[in-house]
């Protein structure tokens, strides 16, 4: 090991022992080390041991612990630290504005620990109720997350939209509008995208001149029909090249491979080398066109056979906003701003749900701040009428699957969406239990963010997601369709067996500033890929479609 890998590992070694919380005096003697060896004229490796000790700054400690590292390549100290921490939290200090300290509050006291988990906590608002972290430092670690995430190479379709028209606007400039066409994961709205991908109807050798700019971008790969660049901002552009038709390039490369494997084995007789669009390629096969985010298994095809192609929920039919924060809980804006924002953008009524007890870290409600903000509703509701805010509350699962008030407080709200915000770590025994158990609850009206993930940061706790949705289906309680990009949960693969068996799900913001609203177009994708329509969204009702559906539901659960 030299120099450099030997400073590198006290460094490391430090800043792992302040975020364990560690005796300063200690760490502070290996961030000293690695400081003055990183300052050596001289390789540690080439000096007689005996005389390492001898060196400043380097104690009997560290020396010992340089000779380890000399003799091994490796450092056991730092290995038992390494073991010991979350790879997400380490991963932290690669960000610009959060230290070894804060990030000890960040996975100890707040229990975070990724940096998804950070990100989705700074757009909850949550860092500002912690000591150490403002507003401002708030938005610099967000900021920085972000920029961070941007150079890994694996993005969130929400994360494309800027950059994907610019994108497709260069490429029709430089090949012109008929030879570029657009396809692949993003074209179907997948919800995590690596390589953003075109065809470009031109040969590898007229291609590759195009992109020897200024600041070329990085060649991946190159094929006989296809070329792989990386962008300077980590994207990966995927041109599939050559003067084939280009319609049927378009065509084999938007579906998935199991898309395309079950079309192509279904309607072997297609020639569809000289279609013109894919209208055309549709129509030979004789079923109606399938939208391409539509395009990801066998199903949808057996679908447009029987001509049961489903009339897909679109962005205008949502006409309200359910589940919300707002600053009663961890939310930025107030309840009547939230309100007047629905009001502006045409929603019909709003469901305020903000945090419940448990969620201390979220500023979330006692009892008597319950009865303080159905106060104010009231008077909201006298005052902006016909327009109405529904009383709600997002009640934590507590970890015997138990909601987070006594049943005589429950009995206050309007409906009440029951979701796990704690002890994420579980089994899929303990997870289901917990779940099953509260939406067994007569008061659970909307099961929320079903499995806890972040898409890119945290993969959630392990259900059985028939068996849940089965539950939701005997007990009369809706599943959310969590549309924060970073959640999208429930999962679209599972949405046709909750129509299947006749589960209302809710396309929701979860909305903690009054953008978030936006979020429902993220929601309205994902849905569109499940085959949802606005007759199985209760966001999709009108409010005295709601108001009837909301009696209807507590007298079937008897409360």
């Amino acid at each position: 090991m030299d120099n450099a890998a030997i400073a590198d590992n006290f460094s490391l070694l430090a800043k792992l022992m302040d975020i364990h919380g560690e005796n300063p005096f200690k760490t502070k003697t290996f961030a000293v080390a690695a400081f003055n060896i990183e300052k050596l004229p001289m390789q540690l490796k080439e000096i007689p041991r005996e005389k390492l000790f001898s060196i400043k700054g380097i104690g009997e400690s560290t020396g010992k612990k340089v000779v380890e590292m000399l003799d091994t390549g490796s450092l056991q100290q730092l290995n038992d630290y390494i073991n010991n921490t979350p790879t997400g939290v380490i991963e932290m200090l690669n960000i610009k504005g959060i230290g070894p300290k804060k990030i000890n509050t960040i996975w100890k006291e707040m229990e975070i620990e990724s940096l998804g988990e950070l990100l989705y906590a700074c757009n909850e608002n949550r860092l500002t109720l912690f000591k150490g972290f403002g507003e401002k430092t708030q938005k610099n670690v967000q900021e920085a997350i972000e920029f961070y995430f941007l150079n890994q190479g694996h993005f969130l379709f929400a994360q494309l939209e800027e950059i994907y028209p610019q994108i497709v606007s260069y490429l029709k400039k430089i090949f012109t509008p008929e030879k570029v066409k657009e396809t692949g994961a993003y074209r179907r709205h997948a919800l995590t995208i690596e390589e953003l991908e075109f065809v470009i109807n031109e040969e590898n050798k007229t291609v590759k001149p195009k992109f020897e700019t200024a600041q070329p971008p990085e060649l991946l790969e190159e094929n006989e029909d296809n070329l792989l660049y990386k962008l300077k901002n980590g994207l990966k552009l995927r041109l599939y090249t050559g003067q084939q038709n280009i319609i049927e390039q378009q065509f084999l490369t938007t579906g998935s491979s199991s898309f395309v494997e079950a079309f192509q084995s279904s309607f072997p007789s297609i020639n569809i080398k000289n279609a013109k669009s894919e209208e055309e390629i549709f129509k030979a096969a004789g079923i109606p066109y399938i939208i391409p985010c539509l395009r990801e298994n066998k199903r949808i095809i057996d679908k447009a056979k029987e001509n049961k192609l489903p009339e897909l929920i679109q962005t205008h039919d949502i006409r309200s906003i359910i589940h919300s924060h707002s600053n009663w809980s961890d939310g930025s804006n107030t309840l009547e701003e939230m309100a007047e924002e629905c009001i502006k953008k045409g929603f019909e009524y709003l469901v305020i749900s903000d945090h419940s007890q448990t969620a201390f870290y979220a500023n979330g409600l006692k009892v008597d701040r319950i009865k303080e903000q159905h106060k104010q509703i009231d008077e909201l509701n006298a005052k902006l009428n016909p327009f109405k805010i529904f009383k709600s509350i997002e009640s934590d699962i507590l970890n015997d699957g138990s909601l987070d008030y006594p049943e005589s407080v429950l009995k206050t709200f309007d409906l009440i969406i029951a979701s796990i915000h704690s002890n994420l770590k579980m089994t899929e025994e303990k997870a289901m239990k917990r779940l099953i158990t509260a939406i067994e609850n007569p008061f659970t009206t909307i099961l929320g963010h079903m499995t806890g993930r972040l898409l890119l940061s945290r993969n959630g706790y392990p259900v059985d997601h028939k068996k849940i949705i089965e539950a939701c289906a005997a007990n009369h309680v809706v599943i959310e369709l969590n549309a924060h990009p970073r959640r999208l949960d429930i999962d679209w693969k599972w949405i046709d067996y909750a129509i299947e068996k006749n589960v209302l799900l809710s396309i929701d913001p979860d909305a903690h500033a009054l953008d978030g609203y936006n979020d429902i177009k993220y929601g309205v994708l994902a849905a569109q890929k499940g085959g949802m329509t606005k007759e199985n969204n209760l966001s999709s009702f009108g409010l005295l479609e709601f108001e009837e559906w909301l009696s209807k539901n507590k007298n079937l659960k008897g409360v």
